[in-house]
């Protein structure tokens, strides 16, 4: 696990042995969002986690944040995924809109409210690139209007905002976007259809067209392609590689306890599925390894006053690839209780 020795990682690790594990068979079979889990996150103040502490947040740093994702996931995969994706969300907003009045206020009301955020970068017809967009941004006045077809929203149903991605204008290219926080009292959603995410159900993500309107300060400023290369990517890569490290973890746990009760079975002997444990352990290791290092080397060009272009290079894009790819001897299934 990213090591911390912080009480913040303590409270979620508790949440998670606690409530997550619990629950994550109910969640799992039903498919319902894990509430209870987010409930114990939000009196925990864990949704503002990465907020700033000048504003009253825990100010915590990427490592830290990779710890907590880990945690939940040896309990609860859907659970991790929708803490790790709210996290994504608000990683966005606090390192590209904290100069916008607007967005600095919302994350001073994030901090009191625990508002959980939701990503809509999904679109029906642009083949899941996200870094191209159909919909668009319509100005009226000092307001807006935006629809947006969407193949999936994760928990939008239960999200209290959405950071959505569009145009700039009608007029702009597809790759001309922008990133728009919307509101719940001024957008409503169509449900499209159902997806059965196998593993992570509870993640609640069906297809969604979402209608919105809002006020023309809701839309950040820099351009997403700025957003996406500095934060939203690399963010995203770490924290659901921190969620696959959490599940591997739990599933070696349960691999571990098979074959001592094997061992214990037939004393003086090595169970066959021994040196098999032995080669799982050695990838995890390796898994382990791979993502504390990139996520130390994320942080630290985060930091630096020159690190946009490292971030945005082909070979960081190659490292962060590499996390999302699990190693060959893993079974890609996985389970809102890892197993």
């Amino acid at each position: 696990m990213n090591q911390t020795d912080g009480t913040n990682l303590e409270a979620v690790r508790r949440i998670a042995a606690e409530i997550a594990g619990p629950a994550a068979d109910s969640v799992d079979r039903e498919g319902r969002f894990p509430h209870e889990v987010i409930s114990a996150l939000k009196k925990a103040h864990m949704m503002s986690a990465f907020a700033p502490a000048s504003l009253g947040g825990l100010g915590c740093e990427m490592v830290e944040l990779a710890g907590m994702c880990e945690a939940i996931a040896e309990h609860c995969a859907s659970a991790a995924m929708v803490f790790a994706m709210h996290q994504i969300q608000v990683a966005c907003i606090v390192r590209h809109g904290m100069a916008q009045p607007f967005f600095r206020a919302y994350i001073a009301e994030l901090i009191e409210k625990q508002q959980v955020i939701a990503s809509v970068t999904s679109e029906v017809g642009i083949g899941g690139e996200m870094r191209t967009s159909l919909c668009a941004v319509e100005a009226r006045g000092d307001r807006f209007a935006l629809v947006k077809d969407a193949s999936t929203i994760s928990y939008g149903a239960q999200a209290d905002d959405l950071l959505v991605t569009a145009r700039r204008a009608p007029d702009a290219p597809s790759s001309d976007q922008v990133l728009v926080l919307v509101r719940k009292a001024e957008y409503s959603l169509e449900k499209k259809g159902e997806w059965d995410a196998l593993g992570m159900r509870g993640t609640c993500s069906p297809p969604f067209k979402m209608t919105s309107e809002g006020h023309a300060d809701q839309i950040l400023s820099q351009p997403f392609a700025d957003i996406a290369s500095h934060t939203m990517v690399p963010f995203s890569h770490i924290l659901w590689a921190s969620c696959w490290l959490g599940i591997a973890t739990a599933a070696v746990t349960r691999a571990r306890a098979f074959v001592r009760v094997q061992a214990r079975a037939k004393p003086g002997t090595t169970p066959p599925t021994a040196l098999r444990l032995a080669e799982v352990v050695s990838t995890l290791q390796a898994m382990r390894t791979n993502v504390d290092h990139v996520t130390a080397e994320c942080e630290a060009l985060m930091a630096s006053e020159h690190g946009t272009d490292a971030l945005s290079s082909i070979a960081f894009a190659l490292k962060m690839n590499n996390l999302r790819s699990p190693p060959r001897s893993w079974s890609s299934r996985s389970s809102s209780r890892p197993s």
